[in-house]
């Protein structure tokens, strides 16, 4: 089912503007050497940037081959190299915010941005790991910045075992650290609850998909 995109009563702001990173920042620790870091409201303002992006960016709808038969990925997407132009000032901000932050733990700056667009509940993506490229084998972190309708994401061990998860909302941060490329995997389950749209900002390092 599908909802209309509802607005936060609690984020007036007209303009896109980014937070802290910090303030409000918190860390859960995963087995096998995974973190994630969850930071609500980090952007206020979301509608509007919502609003932009789902004008905006060059939305694909893309189609892939599923066993004998090529099915409608249920999403649509686009995706940033290094060097693209963003489609928005405030993704530049926020790229440049998250490489300052983690660059302790990281060691180098976030490069590329791949968004998502689910439309409704029936949207998602399926249990999965950033594994192609170098997250294959070393650790790494995947920042994800959500606005639109909240979804859940996730979250159960690589190979099976009891899934956690973190509603994401209009204007929140989760950044997804350590081994947890490798040893966990996430999602976006489809769902029957009426939801409205929500776009996702993936922002990774370079060589990490």
């Amino acid at each position: 089912m599908t909802a209309a995109l509802q607005g936060s009563l609690l984020d007036l702001a007209e303009k896109p503007q980014l937070r802290p990173v910090a303030v409000g920042l918190r860390r859960h620790v995963l087995s096998r050497g995974a973190w994630v870091d969850v930071r609500p409201g980090w952007l206020a303002g979301a509608e509007a940037l919502y609003e932009a992006l789902a004008a905006d960016v060059p939305w694909q709808a893309d189609r892939r081959q599923m066993y004998d038969r090529v099915v409608d990925v249920p999403r649509l997407t686009c995706f940033y190299s290094e060097g693209d132009r963003l489609p928005h000032p405030v993704l530049d901000e926020a790229r440049d915010a998250l490489s300052a932050h983690y660059a302790p733990e990281l060691g180098e700056p976030f490069r590329t941005a791949g968004l998502c667009h689910y439309r409704d509940g029936s949207d998602s993506v399926a249990w999965h790991g950033d594994r192609i490229g170098r997250a294959r084998d070393l650790d790494t972190m995947v920042a994800i910045l959500s606005v639109g309708s909240a979804r859940d994401l996730m979250l159960r061990p690589r190979g099976g075992g009891e899934s956690i998860g973190f509603s994401l909302g209009h204007g929140d941060l989760v950044v997804m650290g350590g081994s947890c490329q490798r040893t966990w995997d996430h999602a976006i389950l489809k769902t029957a609850r009426p939801v409205g749209p929500r776009i996702s900002i993936q922002f990774r390092p370079k060589g990490v998909r």
